[in-house]
């Protein structure tokens, strides 16, 4: 009976270490960056030694797919199968963009580093393309049937956390005036 106490214990905190380092490691990925994030500071911010971090994880992409993992378990990206439903084009688009500014306004910082990353450090753009591409594709899909080409390019540029960040962060637009823009600006870009 002892033996079965132990072990679970034994168990219990080595998936309580585990969740140290990654909680550890995305912190640090949504303040310095993930090329930047070294693996010693990772062990250093979760409080055990590096041979530990390395028992959990014994590569940086191990680390980085547990990282993205937590960030999407935590707050994951919306769901375009639900807007599909709404019939009215200008309403599927306004509820789709509401929906991913307000995933971007949750998740600014980080998103913000990882994508700065990915520009030049391939392991970030490896994971960040694994993680967003199926959701950004599907957005595509669902919030550009019956677009023109045009108004899908538009939708590339309204979908972006680059645009969401100009007009909210930096411009200072509310979110509903944000998406109101885009939206406005796809339906211009039906007529040219």
């Amino acid at each position: 009976m002892t033996r079965t106490y132990t072990l679970k214990r034994r168990a219990e905190q080595q998936a309580e270490t585990r969740r140290r380092i990654v909680e550890a490691a995305v912190d640090l990925h949504g303040s310095v960056g993930p090329a930047l994030t070294s693996l010693s500071m990772v062990a250093e911010r979760a409080g055990v030694q590096r041979h530990t971090l390395y028992a959990h994880f014994p590569n940086e992409r191990g680390l980085f797919l547990a990282c993205s993992e937590l960030s999407l378990e935590r707050d994951p990206l919306p769901d375009a199968s639900a807007w599909r439903t709404i019939e009215d084009r200008d309403e599927q688009l306004r509820v789709g963009l509401l929906a991913v500014y307000g995933w971007y306004a949750r998740n600014a910082d980080l998103v913000a580093c990882v994508l700065r990353d990915a520009e030049y450090h391939p392991l970030t753009k490896e994971i960040a393309e694994l993680r967003f591409e199926p959701s950004m594709a599907a957005y595509h899909e669902v919030l550009g049937e019956n677009l023109t080409e045009k108004q899908r390019a538009v939708l590339r540029l309204a979908l972006s956390y680059f645009t969401w960040r100009t007009l909210v962060r930096e411009s200072g637009l509310e979110r509903e005036a944000a998406v109101r823009a885009m939206i406005q600006a796809i339906n211009c870009a039906k007529e040219t």
